[in-house]
């Protein structure tokens, strides 16, 4: 297998003759702010690391994996103009192949918004994953209808499983309406998960991650996970809406028991027209407001795959983070989520 190369992961500490990857990132991600016109938008520049890295030998932990076999579930965004294209199966010897050549040690699968009916089967069948030997899925975070009052018995069925980590109910679809996690059944659910040791991902809409502060309130109890850097949309020049997920997202930061998760941003991009810079100011924003303990990187493979691949995806983090340390980074790629998730 073809490892990941140094010199387009890192640059800067390969050597570019034209104009080191510092200036490039700086000046693309000036232009980048400049389009999104954000006056409260921020951004970190730290010294680079006089030392070589090599992101082959870096262990990495893929905590968003996508995996479906349609003669077994049934999903109905598939329906929708974004979810044709990927509406045919994709399975463990797909994702294997998209990862060729880089270092990743364990996974976490991610629910698949799979019909309410399939839960169960979904369950199941990637919890026989997680089993079989060698498996680098080391955990999963499970699909499950919050609002609903039997959710205690479905999830109490699953929680003494060492692979089940957590549960997530995407709250983005067209058929859930603002204010839903904030139902009393939700918080309920939501609450019975953090003391059952299980954690809550949230998945929403920019302009209702305040509803997830709220919820957050309600349950301080239960370890949330903030998915793809809060769903911003990279492309969008409303500054109102930036300003106000901005305050919404520090709010969701300073509270001890919220992570917020590095993914699904790519996919916000421009189709063959977006380079780091693009994605570079909203990460930097997560990284800076929740801090080098509390974010960890999700390939969301293959939803990624409508802008890039996962290698396109992780080649532009390690772009965007190659200033920061060493550290900072084995905990971004690997050490936060095997503490989240207490991966083995």
């Amino acid at each position: 297998m073809d490892r990941i190369r140094m010199d387009r992961l890192f640059p800067d500490r390969i050597g570019r003759p034209e104009r080191s990857r510092r200036q490039f990132l700086a000046s693309s991600t000036k232009a980048a702010l400049a389009a999104l016109t954000c006056p409260g938008l921020t951004t970190t520049s730290q010294a680079a690391p006089e030392k070589p890295v090599d992101i082959s030998a870096l262990p990495i932990v893929d905590t968003h994996v996508h995996l479906w076999d349609l003669s077994k579930l049934r999903l109905p965004w598939m329906s929708l103009p974004k979810g044709k294209p990927l509406a045919h199966d994709y399975l463990l010897k797909d994702y294997d192949a998209a990862t060729a050549g880089a270092n990743v040690v364990k996974t976490v699968y991610m629910e698949v918004a799979c019909d309410p009916k399939h839960h169960t089967v979904e369950a199941d069948y990637v919890l026989n994953l997680c089993r079989q030997p060698g498996s680098r899925m080391a955990g999963a975070v499970i699909g499950g209808s919050l609002q609903s009052a039997r959710f205690g018995d479905y999830i109490r069925e699953y929680a003494q499983n060492p692979y089940v980590k957590g549960v997530r109910m995407v709250l983005h679809d067209p058929d859930r309406p603002k204010g839903m996690c904030l139902e009393p059944q939700f918080v309920e659910n939501v609450g019975l998960l953090g003391r059952l040791g299980l954690s809550f991902d949230l998945c929403m809409r920019p302009a209702e991650i305040i509803d997830g502060v709220r919820l957050i309130e309600k349950c301080p109890q239960t370890r949330f996970v903030i998915d793809h850097c809060g769903n911003w949309d990279v492309q969008s020049t409303d500054t109102k809406l930036r300003a106000g997920w901005e305050r919404a997202m520090r709010e969701a930061a300073a509270h001890s028991n919220v992570v917020c998760k590095i993914s699904g941003i790519v996919a916000t991009a421009r189709p063959g027209h977006w380079q780091p810079a693009d994605l570079a100011p909203t990460i930097n924003f997560c990284l800076d407001a929740f801090g080098e303990g509390r974010v960890f990187f999700g390939g969301d493979w293959p939803v990624c795959t409508a802008v890039a691949t996962w290698r396109q995806w992780l080649e532009a983090l390690a772009t965007i983070v190659a200033d920061r340390s060493p550290d900072f980074r084995k905990r971004l790629f690997h050490e936060n989520a095997v503490k989240f998730y207490k991966l083995t």
